[in-house]
């Protein structure tokens, strides 16, 4: 999703390169052994795999800057119970879960804390249904997930109510709850990896290149079908073993733009997906112990958006979503609709999140509208929609050394690390831990 306020851990300093904290990474080389490009999360964990697993040098290249995109402007869940067991996605969805939990219990061995590092919060998610059949359907979810060998129950109304005390609950209401789920903070976790990153600079393994659009392709040869490395805004950059387009939503549109003069025609179908999240900050009516997601947001059904012009090709859909984050601010989301790259916030909508928010949490509607508007930010941003539902990640036929990883929509930050590891495989020679036959782009459009 695209911030419409941009924050970033880092800042451009003089002479092309930027600084975290006093360690300077430099722009000044050229050649590298593999380029990637797009600073969102998926772009930033590959980098990072490749830098730990192998000793090649990686060069990030975006046209702004980590963490305004999709990355920053999500809600930062690390979630199981929506996902299905059986699904082409679920094994990458799960390995990266592990590995997320994986990496938050290093940081506690290491003497460090991943709330401080990463936002992290173990919280667990709950998955509600208000409805009798809603709630038919969460108990087969609970044996499906519990068949998959994660740790799930169902909750009746009553245990529920125990769970989450602010939740309006009645005797049809009833939850999946998976207990192991967590949540972070998507600018902490960004700002951790990006220091990680620029260790390997020390050595002269790392470099950032922001604010740097690329614009072509360059071909061994001029016309060779090996990919050597691309152009920028500002120069040329090359990539002797891979390179890696990361670019989030505007991957497909890149794409295109790169594969024009290469007589290749190569869809990929990766589109904007708009989305708003709201944030209510300093928020103390209630406190929520776990992250919640209403059951229809799984099968992306639309609530009850009334006074909206809605437009058919719009796809308009609102689902409750809420999350607390390690600051206290209770986030609430979520709209999704197709507009094409249009990040402006829509006050109707607004409106819409917050009324069916309140559906789920009485006290929200004892809130006045004067208080709501003091203390609310808007995050508005574009999500990298696949119509198949499944990221595209691998090599791009008809050329060599070109890969893709994007198509993640909402789950880019769940999913970053189990796909940074199946990119770095790819470009390794390595066996997978997952099995990337159903994300290749060949054929599958």
């Amino acid at each position: 999703m695209v911030s419409i306020s941009i924050r970033s851990p880092t800042f451009l300093a003089p002479g092309n390169s930027t600084r975290h904290g006093s360690l300077r990474v430099r722009a000044s080389r050229s050649s590298f052994d593999v380029l990637v490009v797009g600073g969102g999360i998926i772009g930033l964990t590959i980098a990072r795999q490749l830098l730990i697993a192998s000793d090649l040098s990686v060069a990030v290249l975006d046209k702004a800057v980590p963490c305004s995109g999709a990355t920053g402007a999500g809600q930062g869940y690390i979630w199981m119970t929506h996902k299905k067991p059986g699904t082409d996605i679920w094994d990458l969805a799960l390995r990266s879960h592990q590995l997320w939990h994986d990496l938050a219990q290093t940081l506690n061995h290491q003497g460090l804390d991943p709330e401080e590092m990463l936002g992290w919060k173990n919280t667990g998610s709950l998955l509600v249904g208000r409805t009798s059949q809603e709630c038919v359907a969460l108990r087969q979810k609970v044996h499906e997930l519990s068949e998959a060998g994660l740790r799930t129950e169902y909750l009746s109304s009553a245990h529920l109510f125990l769970k989450e005390p602010a939740l309006l609950v009645d005797h049809h209401t009833g939850a999946a709850f998976l207990r192991h789920d967590s949540q972070l903070d998507a600018h902490r976790a960004v700002a951790y990896i990006e220091k990680g990153n620029r260790e390997f600079a020390k050595d002269g393994r790392y470099a950032e290149f922001y604010h740097e659009p690329v614009t072509g392709l360059i071909r061994s040869d001029g016309r060779s079908k090996e990919v050597a490395g691309v152009q920028t805004s500002k120069r040329n950059l090359y990539g002797k073993k891979a390179t890696i387009v990361a670019a989030g939503c505007w991957s497909g549109s890149l794409m295109h733009q790169l594969l024009k003069d290469c007589k290749i025609s190569v869809d990929v179908p990766v589109k904007p997906r708009k989305g708003h999240l709201l944030v209510v900050e300093n928020f103390d009516s209630f406190h929520l112990n776990h992250g919640i997601m209403e059951a229809g947001y799984v099968d992306h059904q639309s609530a009850s958006a009334p006074g909206l012009d809605v437009e058919e090709e719009r796809m308009l859909s609102i689902s409750m979503t809420a999350t607390m984050d390690t600051t206290g601010n209770l986030v609430l989301g979520s709209s999704r609709e197709f507009v094409g790259f249009d990040t402006e916030a829509d006050g109707s909508i607004i409106r819409c999140i917050w009324e069916r928010a309140a559906e789920f949490f009485p006290k929200l509607r004892d809130i006045s509208l004067e208080d709501f508007i003091r203390n609310r930010k808007v995050r508005v941003g574009l999500r990298p929609y696949v119509p198949d539902g499944k990221p595209v990640i691998g090599s791009v036929p008809g050329l060599q050394n070109l890969y893709l990883a994007a198509g993640h929509e909402g789950g880019g930050l769940s999913m970053a690390l189990g796909t940074a590891e199946m990119v770095s495989d790819m470009v390794l020679g390595k066996p997978s831990q997952v099995d990337s036959s159903a994300f290749g782009v060949k054929g599958r459009f």
